[in-house]
């Protein structure tokens, strides 16, 4: 006799716990970030292989040549394989300026933006990056052009 009736105050609380819990706020789903260009690009190390190739290449090819000569270049890598990492969904967070105002007072044009992907196509190539992968990449840099590009 004592058990039945502790079975249902049993019963009875978890009734309640269960109506009470069932009125909080649910928990939106947490978005688990999409990390497979990064991974796809050889995740860190593959960037900054690639990265090394691009910034050498943007330093010694004649259309990049004079936005280049004069900076550091192993510090444009390491800012360059933060960014890339950020934007290909990697754990990296990018800090500074923005675009606008890294490329304000550098005269660019449509045809050296231009040049510039050819360039970093070039270096996708030598570190034989598959073209879809490529193809991904450039399709999320075209959306800095607009920040990037200053003349007609």
């Amino acid at each position: 006799m004592f058990m039945k009736p502790c079975l249902q105050s049993l019963a009875a609380a978890c009734v309640l716990a269960s109506l009470s819990t069932a009125a909080l706020p649910q928990a939106a789903p947490v978005a688990v970030p999409d990390d497979t260009l990064y991974r796809a690009l050889g995740a860190r190390p593959g960037l900054e292989r690639l990265m090394d190739d691009f910034t050498q290449r943007l330093q010694t090819e004649a259309r990049m040549r004079p936005f280049f000569k004069d900076l550091n270049r192993i510090e444009l890598k390491d800012k360059l394989v933060v960014q890339l990492c950020e934007l290909a969904g990697g754990p990296c967070k990018r800090e500074g300026p923005g675009m606008l105002k890294v490329h304000s007072g550098v005269d660019i044009a449509r045809k050296d933006f231009n040049a510039m992907v050819d360039v970093l196509q070039d270096s996708m190539d030598m570190q034989q990056i598959p073209f879809r992968t490529q193809t991904r990449l450039l399709a999320l840099l075209a959306a800095m052009h607009r920040e990037i590009v200053n003349l007609p």
